[in-house]
């Protein structure tokens, strides 16, 4: 199995627009304005280079880079050219496709050169989009993802239960994909720090730290194991959600009830499109300066706004008064059908 990611994808879709660009440091975020708040989606490599990652705000991104080109966000043209990248995929000989977001996707098919056959996808994404990708090889969609970074950019890598220690054993936990730097911690304190001791650890021992479901999973993380499956069914979404960056501070109760209302409305207006009933409620609360709490609710099926409505304000309850609010964001999770896709995809975060 093959796992394709597009290099420096939201920043290439860019550059296409504006060859102009090419060589020059680029951030996207917001609507492009530094001023206001709002966080990086992507960077160009070379504004990478100067410390600028996804998710840090826009601000201390431009501070980083003086000179970069900051660009706003264009979801439409990055769905353009995505859909255009999952349908060469799909016409490459053999190929089960297994979506995973935008910028990457899992490419099951059976062929005696992956290798080849990887420089094959390669060529025909840039010979139909302009953009490069790299491609990791894997006998897992655990080690085909790992793998992939180290063919960046724009080349391809193996890895397989014969070279995963050789070449991910020294590295620290959180090298792993679905190992974020809180997990990491988190097995550093039971003595775990390389990717080889967690391979090694005794699942069972993991439990007491992470639970029956979890901690084996990390433990099977750890030898690289897992899936080897390409699933091309839909995937469907398990809940949508919608958030809002306040360019200035809420103070007010009846400020944040008015932005409750608003993104409960925003969500609602998602979910009717799926016509599913929703089945929870999670209200994220980031607090000035940066402070960020969720609070979580379950609820029995509905499709009643009034309802939903009122289990939101309800979570909103929970705000702490004269808190500064930054940021408020509501998800709501639906019923999934019995036809969806059984268990999860792989992501950073998790299955």
């Amino acid at each position: 199995m093959l796992h394709v990611d597009l290099d420096q994808f939201i920043a290439a879709v860019e550059v296409l627009r504006r060859p102009e660009l090419a060589g020059r440091p680029i951030i996207v975020g917001g609507r492009g304005d530094p001023t206001e708040r709002a966080v990086v989606s992507t960077a160009s490599y070379e504004a990478r280079a100067f410390g600028v990652g996804s998710g840090m705000p826009l601000r201390i991104a431009a501070r980083k880079v003086p000179d970069a080109v900051i660009l706003p966000v264009d979801h439409e043209a990055y769905l353009e050219a995505s859909e255009t990248v999952m349908a060469t995929l799909r016409a490459q000989p053999g190929a089960t496709v297994q979506v995973l977001g935008w910028d990457e996707a899992f490419i099951g098919t059976e062929t005696e050169n992956p290798e080849a056959y990887a420089r094959q996808v390669q060529a025909a994404v840039l010979e139909r989009t302009r953009l490069h990708c790299s491609v990791g090889i894997g006998d897992t969609l655990v080690r085909a993802k790992v793998a992939t970074g180290f063919g960046k950019p724009a080349g391809v890598f193996r890895l397989t239960a014969g070279n995963w220690l050789d070449v991910m054993g020294s590295r620290p936990t959180k090298d792993l994909w679905g190992v974020g730097t809180k997990v990491s911690d988190r097995l550093a304190k039971l003595g775990i720090t390389t990717v080889a001791e967690l391979a090694a650890s005794d699942p069972l021992d993991l439990v007491p730290e992470f639970g029956p479901k979890m901690g084996p999973w990390y433990a099977e993380l750890g030898r690289g194991d897992g899936a080897s499956v390409v699933d091309d069914t839909p995937w469907v979404a398990h809940g949508h959600s919608r958030e809002t960056t306040f360019q200035r501070d809420l103070t007010e109760p009846a400020q944040v009830d008015d932005a409750v209302r608003e993104l409960t409305a925003h969500v609602l207006e998602d979910v009717v499109a799926e016509g599913r009933p929703v089945v929870g409620l999670t209200l994220k609360v980031r607090y000035a300066p940066f402070v960020t709490k969720t609070h979580a609710r379950k609820m029995p099926e509905t499709f009643d706004r009034n309802e939903i409505l009122a289990r939101a304000l309800d979570l909103a309850a929970a705000i702490e008064a004269g808190r500064p609010i930054r940021l408020l964001g509501l998800r709501a999770e639906m019923a999934m059908p019995d036809d969806a896709r059984k268990g999860h995809t792989p992501t950073r975060g998790g299955w």
